[in-house]
C-alpha cells in the first residue's frame, strides 16, 4: 500500500501537537539505524568535517556542524568567509530533502572530485545528490515536493524533513560523543563565552 501524502489538518492547537509528535515518530522510527551508524563512524574517521545546504536544510546544517564544533571536531561551513578549501581526506555532510537543490549537488560534486568523502543526508539517496554520496542517510520524511513515496504531513513544505534532520543529526553527535568521550562538562567547554 503506497504511502500518502494526505493527513487531516487538526483543528485544535493540542491536537496539532499531537499531529506533529506523530509525524516525527513514525519518520524517526522507519530511519534507518545502519545509515546512521555509517554516518557516525565515518565522521569519527574524519579530518576536517565540511557541511552545506541550503535554506531550512542549510540551517538544520549548520546546527549540526555547531554541535559537532562542541565536540572537538574540525569544522566548517560552506560559503562563510573563513572557510578553507575542501580536499583530500576531508568529509562533506551535504543536506537536500530533495537530493536535487541545485548548490548543495553542486557543492558535493566538486567536494568529491576534490577526494573528499561525502555524506548526504536526503530522502532520496537516488537523487543527484544521494548519487554524488559514498554514504546517504535516508530521512524517509515528506518534502515541498510531495511525492507519493513521501511519509504523510499536515505541515508545509519541508518542515516534516527539517524536524527529523535536526533530531537524527543529533543522534549522531550523540554517537561521537559516546565514542569520543565528550560529556556535557567538556562540550560546555567549547560553547562560545563571546555571546
Amino acid at each position: 500500500m503506497p504511502i500518502t501524502t494526505q493527513a487531516a489538518f487538526p483543528t485544535t492547537t493540542a491536537g496539532r501537537i499531537t499531529a506533529v509528535e506523530a509525524e516525527i515518530s513514525a519518520v524517526l522510527a522507519r530511519t534507518s539505524t545502519a545509515d546512521l551508524e555509517a554516518v557516525t563512524t565515518a565522521l569519527l574517521k574524519a579530518g576536517h568535517v565540511f557541511v552545506t545546504g541550503e535554506g531550512r536544510s542549510g540551517f538544520m546544517a549548520r546546527a549540526f556542524a555547531m554541535r559537532l564544533m562542541h565536540l572537538g571536531l574540525h569544522v566548517h561551513v560552506i560559503g562563510e568567509t573563513t572557510t578553507p578549501a575542501v580536499g583530500e581526506g576531508d568529509t562533506l555532510v551535504a543536506v537536500s530533502g530533495s537530493g536535487t537543490t541545485t548548490g548543495t549537488v553542486r557543492v558535493a560534486e566538486t567536494a568529491a572530485r576534490s577526494g573528499a568523502h561525502v555524506l548526504a543526508v536526503t530522502t532520496d539517496p537516488g537523487s543527484p545528490l544521494g548519487t554524488a554520496a559514498a554514504i546517504s542517510l535516508v530521512v524517509p520524511a515528506a518534502t515541498k515536493l510531495r511525492r507519493a513515496d513521501e511519509a504523510p504531513t499536515i505541515q508545509p513544505l519541508s518542515s516534516l524533513f527539517d524536524q527529523a534532520t535536526h533530531l537524527l543529526l543529533d543522534v549522531i553527535c550523540l554517537g561521537i560523543a559516546a565514542a569520543r568521550n565528550v560529556d556535557n562538562s567538556a562540550a560546555a567547554s567549547r560553547h562560545a563565552n563571546t555571546e
